[in-house]
């Protein structure tokens, strides 16, 4: 067993290092969501910002573009063309898009100044793709209302956790500790 246990302990401590930095952001996001709802349909301040800011790169498309919060559940419209075309809740600011990407790159661990700025840095990009996705999703819905689940369920999903993906595959081979190791082999 303990064969094993120094075998597999690169993994091992990567594995911990996931799953505790993943528990302790998830935690801290939590507690961030509970104080923000006060009342029942409540939507938090980050959401709203997200929603702000995909009204306002919606705007490009149609300057009558709006949003107002939604008076029976936590969420915000999105008008756009006049048409109630999504709704934005909790779910859709990326932040647990974020936690992941963050806990990948904690897990994988680099010299402290390139880890602070990668994960700022990848958390911008991955916050300006959000606002990119929600503001093109509502452009897609206005016109092909039809392909409403390929669209949110599919190729934006796909584009938004493939950049993540790129991001992880830059981090480990360009500035973790483990992708000098394995580049010198």
């Amino acid at each position: 067993m303990k064969n094993l246990l120094l075998q597999y302990k690169p993994f091992l401590f990567f594995l911990g290092k996931f799953i505790a930095s993943y528990l302790i952001l998830t935690i801290l996001y939590q507690n961030y969501l509970d104080r923000s709802q006060v009342k029942d349909f409540d939507v938090d301040d980050f959401t709203l910002s997200v929603a702000k800011q995909s009204t306002a790169a919606l705007s490009w498309f149609d300057s009558n573009s709006y949003y107002m919060i939604h008076s029976k559940e936590p969420s915000v419209k999105i008008i756009y063309k006049g048409k109630y075309i999504s709704r934005i809740i909790e779910g859709c600011n990326a932040i647990s898009v974020m936690i992941l990407f963050v806990s990948f790159v904690i897990a994988f661990t680099g010299k402290l100044k390139n880890t602070i700025l990668f994960i700022f840095f990848g958390c911008i990009l991955i916050h300006i793709l959000n606002i990119a996705r929600i503001a093109l999703l509502c452009v897609g819905l206005y016109h092909f209302p039809q392909f409403q689940h390929l669209l949110h369920a599919v190729i934006f999903p796909l584009v938004i956790y493939g950049v993540v993906f790129l991001l992880w595959v830059i981090w480990v081979n360009k500035y973790s500790l483990y992708g000098g190791k394995i580049s010198k082999k």
